[in-house]
């Protein structure tokens, strides 16, 4: 088991009810359905492992835990260590952060959505850079063509933030907050102390105002080269596997692929690949495992 102490922790919240994408998440929930080649969960886990993320909090509902469980074991097959938790109804992005409190024992934290898949050459070097920051949070925002369906940074005339607005009915911008987040140890006491919402949820932009009113939090902006999809919806399932399909067969790799990633970053030998890769052999990614395994 990789030591605790080697980078922060990451939560992925992989919660929630999923009525966007009912009823194709009428018996499990959404972060298990496939994306293209791979369960969704995959790729947001994939982000963290390339950060160099290796002790992980998975949170999920009761019903789901087992089949995380079942799917993910204790990550010790990819150099990594997962522990569980669960949320028993879908009260807000920032509960996670309460939720996992004694996992993060007092350290800094990365939160990210277990249905977010992002893609980029330099969005590893971007998030390693964030995790310097030994306080305040840092959100990750990129361009989107329509901003009102999400959380929306406000900049003033001279491009500092001002407000983050949450679904405006006009968009102060373009710059979206994606569903990546870094926070240092304060944030599980700050969650704890927002107010429920008017749905009675723990609201994630409500923190990152609370960073905001004390000066500590940070925007990084993903550039033109990054790809970001929320895919929570019939339409954005679809949109994010087809550019994975696209991807992987344009270039012959495999993205978000958590074997690949525990191999290059030196936390599994070759040995330990071939055997992931074994029972997958009769599959395009078992064979390209394999490969990558091949001398």
């Amino acid at each position: 088991m990789p030591s605790s102490r080697s980078s922060r922790p990451g939560i992925i919240l992989a919660g929630g009810s999923g009525t966007r994408l009912a009823p194709a998440t009428g018996a499990f929930c959404k972060q298990l359905l496939p994306v293209f080649d791979k369960p969704m969960i995959y790729y947001p886990l994939s982000t963290l492992m390339l950060a160099g993320v290796r002790e992980l909090l998975v949170i999920t509902t009761p019903t789901d835990a087992p089949l995380f469980e079942r799917l993910l074991g204790d990550g010790a097959q990819w150099g990594v260590h997962f522990s569980y938790a669960t949320q028993a109804q879908p009260r807000g992005i920032a509960e996670a952060l309460v939720i996992g409190e004694s996992f993060l024992a007092g350290r800094a934290s990365a939160l990210v959505l277990g249905d977010n898949l992002f893609f980029g050459h330099d969005l590893p070097t971007l998030v390693q850079g964030a995790m310097v920051r030994a306080r305040g949070a840092t959100v990750f925002v990129q361009q989107v063509a329509h901003p009102e369906a999400y959380g929306v940074v406000d900049y003033d005339a001279e491009g500092r933030v001002r407000d983050i607005v949450e679904k405006p009915a006009v968009a102060p911008s373009r710059w979206a907050v994606t569903g990546l987040y870094l926070y240092d140890a304060d944030a599980p006491a700050l969650a704890r102390s927002l107010v429920p919402s008017g749905r009675q949820e723990l609201e994630i932009t409500d923190l990152n105002r609370a960073y905001l009113q004390r000066g500590e939090l940070t925007v990084a902006q993903m550039g033109r080269g990054a790809a970001w999809y929320d895919t929570g919806t019939p339409e954005a399932l679809l949109e994010a596997a087809q550019f994975v399909h696209a991807l992987e067969s344009r270039q012959g790799l495999r993205i978000g692929c958590p074997e690949e990633i525990a191999w290059r970053q030196g936390w599994i030998d070759t040995e330990a690949l071939q055997r992931l890769a074994h029972p997958m052999r009769h599959n395009g990614y078992g064979r390209y495992l394999l490969g990558l395994a091949a001398p």
